[in-house]
């Protein structure tokens, strides 16, 4: 998670989600506006998709935790108000 102290860099953030928070939930408690946090949840969710296709390919991934770690993102967007449908998010207000 990002240091409290650090200046929060939404693009370092975007290119690798789960490296720099480690648990969706991480995002949650994170400081960045809501939309930002939104996109982060969503680039992680896009992330975790290719890696279960890759596995689909033969590539070798742990699909179980993919899913599990799938599971964790939907529910934190869902809790920032994002929409369960396929991957697409709805604002409700902002």
């Amino acid at each position: 998670m990002p240091k409290a102290n650090a200046k929060f860099d939404l693009d370092a953030a975007l290119a690798d989600p789960a490296g720099t928070f480690g648990e969706p939930d991480a995002i949650l408690a994170a400081k960045p506006p809501r939309a930002d946090k939104v996109k982060l949840l969503e680039q992680w969710e896009r992330d975790a998709r290719e890696l279960l296709v890759a596995d689909a390919e033969g590539m070798p991934a742990t699909p179980e935790n993919e899913a599990a770690l799938l599971q964790r993102i939907r529910r934190a967007l869902l809790e920032l108000g994002a929409a369960e449908s396929t991957g697409q998010t709805t604002t409700h207000g902002s």
